[in-house]
């Protein structure tokens, strides 16, 4: 168990992911949700720019969802005896646009939803970013 540990944030979140990957975050859902709260906000707005605003937050969460994915994941990995840090991001990066993959690959058959993959790269932008990030981290760590 106690080397499954350091990998449960990271199925945990993947277990978010697929249920954003149900109809219910679809874009009709998330729409009937994100357009009445930002007509708040915007009570002028055209419906133009609120489906344009509805479909930037929407990639935007693909791309954050992503980012944390992999950041999980390279966390767990971290701490695995004999795995050097390249390998580590390298690792937390691979397996994160897998699951993009097979998650897109699931929304195939959740109705109302579709794949794309154009969201498939969006996703593993995401995660590459994220584990960009955390390669020039480690860099400036490092003594000087």
């Amino acid at each position: 168990m106690s080397r499954i540990r350091p990998f449960v944030p990271a199925i945990l979140w993947m277990a978010v992911i697929f249920t954003f990957s149900s109809s219910l975050f679809g874009n009709e859902g998330s729409g009937a949700l994100f357009e009445p709260l930002l007509r708040l906000v915007y009570p002028g707005a055209s419906r133009e720019f609120v489906e344009l605003l509805h479909f930037l937050f929407r990639k935007a969460a693909h791309f954050t969802e992503y980012a944390v994915l992999a950041v999980l994941w390279h966390r767990g990995l971290a701490g695995v005896p004999g795995l050097d840090a390249r390998r580590a991001v390298m690792t937390a990066l691979a397996v994160s646009a897998a699951y993009a993959a097979s998650d897109e690959f699931h929304q195939s058959f959740v109705p109302g939803r579709t794949p794309s993959a154009l969201d498939v790269l969006l996703d593993s932008a995401g995660a590459a970013a994220a584990c960009l990030a955390l390669w020039l981290r480690r860099g400036k760590a490092r003594p000087a």
